[in-house]
Order: C-alpha cells, then sequence, then structure tokens
C-alpha cells in the first residue's frame, strides 16, 4: 500500500492545502434489509467505461463529473480507464478489475445466496475529482434517482 511520503512533494503539498469538503450524512437511511434478501449496486470512482461508451475527459479541469453506466452483463475484461490523476496507478485494477468493481465477486455472492440480488447496472464516476460542485448538486443525485428506481437497497462503493 502507498503511503503519503511516497507521493511527491507537488501532491503532498495539494493534500496538505486542499480545502476538502465534509458533509453531514446523518440524514442518510439505514440498512435493515437482510444480506440475503438485499440487492446491490456497485459505485467506483476508477474511472471505467466500455468500449462503446464515451471516455471520461480527463482534461476537464475540475475532473470530469460524469459517470457511465456500467450493465451486470458487461465484459469486465474489457474495460477502459480514463483517470485524470498522475499519482493514480492503474495497473493492479486493469490486471483484475474485480479489485475496484468487483462485479464477479458479486454474482458469486448471488450465486452462494449471500446476497439477495445484483442490480442490473452499476455507476463508475471519475476519481480525484478536484471541483466537485456538479458531482454533488448533479451526478451524484441522478445516480442516487436511478438506483432508488431500480430499489437498490445497498451500493458497495470502490473509491480508488
Amino acid at each position: 500500500m502507498a503511503k503519503f511520503s511516497d507521493l511527491t512533494f507537488r501532491y503532498r503539498l495539494f493534500m496538505k492545502t486542499y480545502r476538502y469538503r465534509s458533509f453531514d450524512w446523518s440524514p442518510g437511511t439505514s440498512f435493515e434489509t437482510p444480506l440475503n434478501r438485499a440487492k446491490i449496486a456497485l459505485l467506483t470512482t476508477a474511472a471505467f467505461y466500455l468500449p462503446d461508451q464515451e471516455p471520461f475527459d480527463e482534461s476537464e479541469k475540475g475532473g470530469d463529473f460524469s459517470y457511465r453506466i456500467i450493465s451486470s452483463d458487461a465484459d469486465i475484461q474489457t474495460f477502459r480507464i480514463g483517470h485524470r490523476s498522475s499519482a493514480f496507478e492503474a495497473d493492479g485494477i486493469m490486471a483484475d478489475p474485480n479489485l475496484a468493481f468487483p462485479l464477479d465477486r458479486l454474482k458469486e455472492l448471488q450465486q452462494e445466496g449471500v446476497i439477495g440480488a445484483v442490480n442490473h447496472r452499476h455507476f463508475s464516476f471519475m476519481g480525484s475529482v478536484t471541483a466537485p460542485g456538479r458531482l454533488l448538486s448533479r451526478s451524484a443525485p441522478e445516480a442516487a434517482e436511478k438506483l432508488k428506481e431500480d430499489q437498490v437497497d445497498a451500493v458497495l462503493l470502490t473509491p480508488v
């Protein structure tokens, strides 16, 4: 695992001076559905996208706030990645996308009866969005609404 001291001086300085936002998550919900009956979706910040999807815009100032919908039927071995941070090392998750998007593992858990169902769609966002205003006001609520429409009980967040 990387340590803070492994980062370049530029990234250490950025992380020390960045004005991180904080949120009160108390209005959130609690997980009450038994896991073996729960419908689960994935949400990653690995910036995965499929070959037939528009790539994330790595040049967008402040970060691309859009998302890509990934179907449960997707072949994760075809994933592409569009991440803007030069501090992000993608080799591991490109060798095994399940590290950041454990779709195959969720399907196994469903087959074993550990979880009730795998949702038919999942969400991929770009990480390292340094200007998250539009992400918080547009993209995240949009994705949350779609998950609500799908009657998802829980979302497994895999931040990268």
